[in-house]
C-alpha cells in the first residue's frame, strides 16, 4: 500500500494501556513499515515485564528500533533520542519503508513533531548526584521553586512533582550557563507526518491497567526486579524509578507488603495517565483521535493512506 508523500512519518500515541502496541502491530505490516519506540523505559535492557515491552515474537513480526539499546545505569538524553529517530527514518525512507514512531512519552513525541532544536548535552554525573541529594532533602516542589528562580519559563511548563525533569533542567542550566527554556527552539524538517491519538473511556482504561498489573506479577515481575538488583544495579537509578520497579524494590527490601505494591502501582499509573493527557490535547488540530474499538485498525489505516491530514515537519 503506497502513501501519497515521499518521506512519511506516522506517530501513534496515547495513554498507557490504551492499546498502542496492539494497533501498531496490526497496521504496520500493511504499509511496509517498521516501529521506532517513543517510550523512554523501553530503551533499557532487562526492564521487560514492568514496562510491558513488546515480546520477542512481536518484534520478529515487525522490526522495532530503540528497544534494549542501553543498560539500566546509562542515560539517554532527548537529544540522542531525537537524532536517533532522524537517522532511522532516513534509513527507512531510503529502503522505501514507512517509519512508525510509537509510544506514550509525550516529550519524545513532541520533540519530533515540533522539530525542537536540542543542543547536545553530556551528563554531569557529579552535579546530578548533588542535585538528587538536594531534591530528596527539600522535596521536588521546593526544588521546583529553585528552578523557577533561575528559569521561570521552564518551571512553568514542568510538573512540580517530576523530580527527574527538574533535576535535568537544573543540570543543563548549571552546566551550560544557558536557560533550559531557550533550548526548545524549533526547526523545519524535511518530512511530513500524521499523528494518531488513541483513546478509551477512562474507567475502561483503568481496568486495563489493573489487569496488566496482575499479569505482570503472574509473568514474574518480582523475579525480574530481583535479577536487576542481583546484577548490581543501584535501586535509585533513574531507570529503576519507573512505575512498579520502585515499589517492588521497596517490597524486596522489606519496606512494604505486596498489597501496598499493587495499590501504589495502580495509583501511580493513574496519575501518569493524567500527566500524559497534558502533553496531547483533544483540541490539538495536528492529532487525529480514534476511540479504541473492534475495527478501529482499518479506520486508522484508511486515515493514514488518505491524502488529507499530512503536516509539514
Amino acid at each position: 500500500m503506497q502513501l501519497p508523500v515521499s518521506k512519511p512519518l506516522v506517530m501513534i500515541t496515547g495513554p498507557t494501556a490504551v492499546g498502542k502496541t496492539q494497533l501498531s502491530l496490526e497496521i504496520v505490516g500493511s504499509l511496509n513499515g517498521e516501529i521506532i519506540s517513543a517510550d523512554s523505559r523501553l530503551f533499557y535492557k532487562g526492564l521487560d515485564i514492568g514496562t510491558a515491552k513488546p515480546s520477542r515474537n512481536e518484534r520478529k513480526v515487525v522490526q522495532h528500533h530503540l528497544i534494549d539499546i542501553a543498560d539500566p545505569d546509562e542515560t539517554l538524553s532527548l537529544s540522542v533520542f531525537q537524532q536517533s529517530v532522524y537517522s532511522i527514518c532516513e534509513k527507512l525512507w531510503g529502503e522505501k519503508k514507512v517509519p512508525f514512531l510509537v509510544g506514550g512519552t509525550g516529550q519524545f513525541i513532541r520533540a519530533i513533531m515540533e522539530g525542537w532544536v536540542i543542543p547536545p548535552h553530556y551528563p554531569n554525573k557529579e552535579m546530578r548526584g548533588i542535585l538528587e541529594l538536594w531534591g530528596r532533602e527539600i522535596g521536588p516542589e521546593n526544588l521546583h521553586e529553585k528552578l523557577h528562580l533561575l528559569d521561570p519559563k521552564a518551571a512553568k511548563k514542568m510538573d512540580a512533582r517530576n523530580l527527574r525533569r527538574i533535576i535535568r533542567a537544573l543540570e543543563v542550566i548549571l552546566s551550560t550557563g544557558k536557560m533550559f527554556s531557550d533550548q526548545r527552539k524549533k526547526q523545519k524538517l524535511g518530512f511530513k507526518f500524521k499523528v494518531i491519538g488513541l483513546t478509551r473511556d477512562r474507567e475502561e482504561l483503568y481496568q486495563r491497567v489493573d489487569e496488566r498489573i496482575v499479569q505482570m506479577f503472574e509473568n514474574g515481575f518480582v523475579d525480574e526486579v530481583r535479577a536487576l538488583l542481583d546484577q548490581g544495579y543501584h535501586p535509585e537509578l533513574p531507570a529503576l524509578s519507573a512505575i512498579g520497579y520502585k515499589e517492588v524494590i521497596d517490597y524486596l527490601q522489606g519496606n512494604i507488603g505486596m498489597d501496598e505494591v499493587v495499590l501504589l502501582m495502580k495509583r501511580r499509573t493513574r496519575s501518569y495517565i493524567r500527566r500524559q493527557a497534558n502533553w496531547f490535547k483533544f483540541k490539538d488540530e495536528r492529532i487525529k483521535w480514534f476511540e479504541m474499538h473492534d475495527g478501529v485498525g482499518q479506520e486508522v489505516l484508511d486515515y493514514i493512506t488518505s491524502k488529507d491530514g499530512w503536516k509539514n515537519g
